[in-house]
This record gives C-alpha cells, sequence and structure tokens, in this order.
C-alpha cells in the first residue's frame, strides 16, 4: 500500500537516493528543507530547526515521516560548540517534528530515525547487538539523546523505527572519498592498530533497508543498519587499495599523528563496532551486497 511520506534531511547523500526510490515504488514524497529547493514531483515544505519553526502543511495527508536530519559529524573541527551543534541538529529537529505532529492531531503511523552506531562507543572485539549497552563517548551520548527523542512518538501511539547506520559506501559521495585520498596519493595505510571493526553498508542496501522500515509495519525500534559482513581497519584499507590498484604501505599511521591531525575527531577512524545485522536480517530483508569486495567492485565499475 502506498504510503505519503514526509522526509527531513532529504536534500543529504541518503534523502536524495531515498526520495528516489520511495516515488519509483509508488509512494508520494513531500520534504521538509531549510531553503526553497524545488523539485519535480515533490512538495516542498520549509523548517528552520534553530529557531523551532515549520510549515504545518507539511502533515497535511502525511502517514509516515522519516527524520534523516543532522549536522554532519566530520564536516567542522569539534569543540564544545560544535559537538552541541551536532547533537541539537538531530534532537531539535525531531522534537520540532513531534511538536507539529501534536499540535496538528496528525494521525502518523510511523516514525522513522537515522541513527549510528556510535551509539555502542568504542567495544574492541564484541559482538553487537541492538541488546548492547550504549557506550559512554561523545559519539555514543549524541545517539542516545537522537534515539531518546525519537522515542517520544511511542507515547504517541507511533511505530518508531531507529536505523543504527554504519560506514555508507557510495559511488556519488559520503565517507568513501575521504577514505580514498591518501589511497589513491600513494600513502594509504591502516589507522592506529588496524585492528578496530568497521561496520559499513552499500548505499543501495541502506536505502531498501529504510524501504523495508516504511513498509513492513511489524519493525520497531531500533535495528543495526550494518552489512553481516564487518572488517577490520587494516581489512577495509587493503580492499580499498585493491579495488583502486594502489598498494598500502605496511606501516600503520600511529595514533598520536591522527590525534595531531584530527583532534578529538581523531576517535572517529579509531572506534571499533563489530555490529551484528542478525536482527534486520530476521525480518527477511536480503542484502544485495554481503561482502566489502562485491561492495566495492559494484562501485568503482559503475564509476568507469
Amino acid at each position: 500500500m502506498a504510503k505519503n511520506i514526509l522526509i527531513a534531511g532529504a536534500t543529504g547523500l541518503i534523502g536524495q537516493e531515498l526520495v528516489a526510490q520511495l516515488q519509483a515504488k509508488g509512494h508520494q514524497v513531500s520534504i521538509l528543507t531549510r531553503k526553497p529547493t524545488p523539485k519535480a514531483g515533490i512538495k516542498v515544505f520549509l523548517w528552520n530547526v534553530d529557531e523551532q519553526q515549520i510549515d504545518k502543511d507539511a502533515l497535511t495527508g502525511v502517514d509516515t515521516v522519516i527524520n534523516l536530519a543532522g549536522e554532519g559529524i566530520a564536516d567542522q573541527p569539534w569543540n564544545r560548540q560544535r559537538k552541541q551543534q551536532i547533537i541539537d541538529s538531530r534532537v531539535k529537529s525531531t522534537e520540532l517534528l513531534f511538536k507539529a505532529i501534536k499540535e496538528t492531531n496528525t494521525p502518523i503511523e510511523s516514525y522513522i530515525s537515522a541513527s549510528g552506531v556510535g551509539y555502542y562507543g568504542n567495544r574492541g572485539d564484541e559482538i553487537l547487538d541492538e541488546e548492547s549497552a550504549a557506550g559512554d563517548d561523545f559519539m555514543a551520548h549524541c545517539c542516545i539523546e537522537w534515539e531518546k527523542a525519537a522515542d517520544q512518538g511511542i507515547a504517541l501511539g507511533i511505530r518508531v523505527v531507529k536505523l543504527r547506520t554504519g560506514i555508507v559506501l557510495s559511488e556519488r559521495g559520503g565517507a568513501l572519498p575521504t577514505l580514498e585520498k591518501p589511497i589513491k596519493n600513494f600513502v594509504g595505510a591502516a589507522l592506529g592498530t588496524g585492528k578496530q571493526w568497521m561496520p559499513w553498508i552499500h548505499m543501495d542496501d541502506l536505502v531498501n533497508i529504510y524501504i523495508n522500515a516504511v513498509e513492513d509495519t511489524l519493525m520497531f525500534d531500533a535495528y543495526n543498519a550494518t552489512a553481516p559482513s564487518p572488517v577490520t581497519n587494516a581489512t577495509f584499507t587493503k580492499a580499498l587499495a585493491k579495488a583502486l590498484h594502489r598498494p598500502v604501505w605496511p606501516i600503520n599511521v600511529p595514533k598520536f599523528i591522527l590525534k595531531l591531525i584530527l583532534g578529538e575527531m581523531s576517535i572517529l577512524p579509531l572506534i571499533s563496532n563489530n555490529t551484528s545485522a542478525q536482527k534486520i536480517l530476521n525480518t527477511g530483508f536480503q542484502f544485495r551486497y554481503l561482502t566489502l569486495e562485491n561492495a566495492l567492485t559494484a562501485i568503482y565499475e559503475q564509476k568507469k
């Protein structure tokens, strides 16, 4: 059954692809954006999260809300102000949506929220499923507050789904250009110990998980939106170098060098999340890309 879906954060990398695929499946899609952005076949509504303003007409006829909104984690160096912006952009956008839903009495059936595997913090080799405890670092705190805000929908009788996403691989951008750069410049090397687990997912699979979350009313609560085969940083680096036909240096980049370059953000490439995809597999979801090698091959063949 076709849904009437409102998407916040639809102009980002994931959002653009999701909008296109939802439309292709016959769903009606409208979007919330900060600036007027005409899009063919899509109703565009304005909102301002900082000022807690939203065009409430955006909710007319809507039964499903997808919230992808949030400041880029690695777009700017971290300081106290920037870290608060990262949290506020996620929590306050969620609060604004639920405020509008309550004030308009819109009968929303489903609320689907982005989240991140950063929820678990740095956990070494521990296998992490959705029942694993949260971490205690900044990224974990951000995800905890993000998911707590999304869970406000439960009290309103709304089905809430939270997708804890790993590193999204896409030929159109995202993390891959950053990961490619040193390798393309012949200075590719594993980071830190190289033993930290990197949960990854191909963009096509992530978009399909979002579509499943829209269409499968039995999905509820948190899911790890990551491929079933996470790899270590060393393995990821070697696989990416092979796809790019470049060598890898035998000496790892020490943690202190990353700290000098990235500051506090150096924790991002050093966090270890050995996530399990069993819960999403139990819904019957079938991944198109089960191995990193297949995902990278598909991406770089498409780039040719």
